[in-house]
């Protein structure tokens, strides 16, 4: 289980980016996809999930409305759309993937079981 995270950069408050996740040595479908950030001095914050199988998604409180998370099962790879940024949203961006178990919380499960990809810088500032 391999994941690769793109698609970070310098971008203006207010601003648009993209970030990719692209699988390999495994196929989306029965995995779960999170995608995680930190901040320098802060603690690893759970940003959003897809459970690929059935679709559902989690978003936490501080990004939901501004950020979208979706699966392109044809090419393995899971985005993060991300609106509206600010700068509290810069921070390094790791992409995580797992196999869901009802037992446990998706997020959970991802931060402390799944595998981790090397992360994508995103900072946000004028």
């Amino acid at each position: 289980v391999h994941v690769v995270e793109s698609g970070g950069g310098l971008v203006q408050p207010g601003g648009s980016l993209r970030l990719s996740c692209v699988a390999s040595g495994f196929t989306l479908d029965y995995y779960a996809i999170g995608w995680f950030r930190q901040a320098p001095g802060k603690e690893r914050e759970g940003v959003s999930c897809i459970n690929i199988s059935d679709g559902s998604t989690y978003y936490a409180d501080s990004v939901k409305g501004r950020f979208t998370i979706s699966r392109d099962n044809a090419n393995n790879t899971v985005y993060l759309q991300m609106n509206s940024l600010v700068p509290e949203d810069t921070a390094v961006y790791f992409c995580v993937a797992g196999e869901p178990d009802n037992n446990i919380p998706t997020m959970t499960m991802l931060r402390a079981f799944g595998s981790w990809g090397q992360g994508t810088q995103v900072t946000v500032s004028s």
